[in-house]
């Protein structure tokens, strides 16, 4: 069906604008993972360390978190095409400034540019796909959206490692400069301003300034306390314990001051709904166990197991695949099953995977930690789309744009707080199970001396003298205890991880039913 809903009067099908606005929304979402495994490479370009590397992520994350709740404001007040265009052409002008940058600092100073630019590719995009299909064929058109947000990260680090191995990490930014061209040009031509957002940017928006000071300064702050806390230690770190407070402070007072403006810059009113509501906390948790899972497993695998980048990212591939595979399909089953079943089976078939994850041990072979990366993915393809067309269905047009904004920052925010807590899991639970085993290294435990022994009397045969061998001995037994510590802290991260899954089970049936649309609804 043609979307007429335009200033110009003129029919686009809305397959083609989705195209359209696809392409800069994926690009963007790529740009969040795909430097992560570049960084060491980007520390040794600019002579800089990679704990200060990091910051090129951390300068990303905190200035896209900012625009992303603004996104819908920032349209009211200058049009959402316009506002749109501009920040297409900033993503891509600074992404070619990244791919130049002469120093670590100015590297970061162009990608906060980056950040600005990419925080509103997301919402205003699923904001334009939600008006541009009729009520009846919204959950297609959350496909397409959700095949390039989650699909992104996943073969985000996949492409980084290939390019960066092959040729050089700043190809990771420049090679966004043609998609930026391309997307621009179609934008242009195809998408224009509904009559209600025109009407409102002619009425005009007063500017609350204290409100956009502190969501600025909160969700900031909150984006580093994240971000370093495990690298500074949490609360032992004062500079940590800085960011929290300012954090605290800073949300509790914009969520007060918003709830009081007549056009806030952030509609926490949207909270009252209740689907809405329940959807965005649900999206978090995916957010949330999406991003961590993603980190885990690639972590795992190189470390433990000594796969390249490449071929870890090769395990994380099919699991994509798989996601835009299914996702269509669940976009047409939505016309015929209620979402929030959609949503249980896609937490079960995802916490499945999680717990054959945990299963995991020191002699997987490559198609175990596939296949289970695929089965999770199976599972996540179900919850996308669902969750969206809950939270969207009783929102009205008006609000669209402040409702896109919400509901992926609590995805974005989510995500950044599932890497920060299971980086800390990692380290604490390694350091819990190493405490354990070491207690058997003892000359009084049979089994170590047997081992200790035995692997001193091969080294011996080897040419070793009687000390150096024990000493080598008690060397390799104390790496492989260190193995299976990690090993079993990877284990626990991913049965965490799988149980907040069916945890947050019960949110669905909070939820109020809806029925699936089977035919053409007219939207108000």
């Amino acid at each position: 069906m043609p979307s007429n809903d335009h200033t110009t009067g003129v029919s686009v099908n809305p397959w083609i604008i989705a195209m359209t606005v696809m392409l800069a929304t994926f690009m963007e979402v790529l740009d969040t993972s795909v430097a992560n495994v570049a960084l060491p490479h980007i520390a040794g370009s600019l002579s800089a360390s990679v704990d200060e590397a990091t910051w090129v992520l951390t300068s990303y994350l905190v200035s896209n978190a900012i625009v992303l709740p603004l996104s819908g404001w920032f349209s009211s007040l200058m049009g959402r095409k316009r506002f749109y265009m501009i920040c297409v052409t900033l993503f891509t002008v600074s992404s070619m400034l990244c791919g130049l940058a002469p120093s670590l600092t100015m590297l970061i100073v162009f990608r906060v540019m980056q950040g600005i630019g990419g925080g509103a590719l997301q919402p205003i995009s699923q904001a334009i796909l939600v008006e541009s299909f009729p009520r009846h064929k919204q959950g297609m058109a959350m496909a397409v959206y959700g095949m390039g947000v989650v699909v992104a990260p996943v073969i985000g680090p996949t492409l980084g490692g290939w390019i960066t191995d092959n040729y050089s990490w700043r190809w990771i930014f420049l090679i966004n400069i043609p998609v930026g061209v391309l997307s621009l040009t179609l934008t242009s031509m195809l998408i224009s301003d509904p009559v209600y957002l025109v009407r409102r940017a002619l009425r005009g928006l007063k500017i609350d300034y204290l409100g956009l000071g502190l969501l600025s300064v909160g969700l900031a702050s909150l984006e580093i306390l994240l971000d370093d806390g495990q690298k500074n230690d949490w609360f032992g770190s004062n500079f940590i314990v800085a960011a929290a407070v300012i954090a605290f402070f800073a949300l509790v007072g914009v969520v007060i001051w918003e709830l009081r403006q007549k056009e806030p810059v952030v509609d926490f009113r949207m909270l009252k709904n209740r689907n809405f509501m329940l959807s965005t906390a649900t999206m978090f948790i995916l957010g949330f166990v999406l991003y961590a899972s993603t980190m885990l497993l690639p972590v795992f695998l190189q470390t433990l197991m000594g796969y390249t980048a490449m071929r870890s990212g090769l395990v994380l591939s099919p699991g994509g695949l798989a996601i835009a595979v299914c996702m269509p399909l669940v976009g047409f089953m939505l016309s015929k099953v209620e979402a929030r079943w959609l949503v249980i089976f896609g937490l079960c078939v995802s916490a499945l995977g999680l717990f054959g994850m945990a299963g995991f041990d020191l002699n997987i072979d490559y198609r175990t930690a596939m296949m289970a990366r695929v089965i999770q993915s199976l599972g996540l393809a179900f919850l996308f789309v669902p969750i969206n067309t809950m939270a969207f269905a009783s929102i009205a047009k008006e609000k669209m744009g402040s409702a896109t904004g919400l509901i992926n920052l609590a995805r974005n925010v989510g995500g950044s707080s599932g890497i920060a807590i299971v980086t800390t899991l990692l380290a604490r639970r390694t350091q819990f199970h190493q405490a354990r085993m070491v207690g058997h290294m003892s000359p009084f435990d049979q089994n170590y001396t047997q081992a200790l022994s035995g692997i001193a009397h091969m080294l011996a045969a080897q040419g070793a003298s009687a000390a150096q061998a024990m000493a080598q001995a008690q060397g390799v037994l104390y790496g492989m205890l260190q193995r299976q510590s990690s090993m079993q802290a990877f284990v626990d991260s991913f049965w965490l991880l799988g149980v907040i899954f069916l945890a947050i089970i019960p949110l669905m049936f909070l939820m109020r039913k809806s029925a699936p649309h089977k035919g053409p609804v007219v939207m108000e």
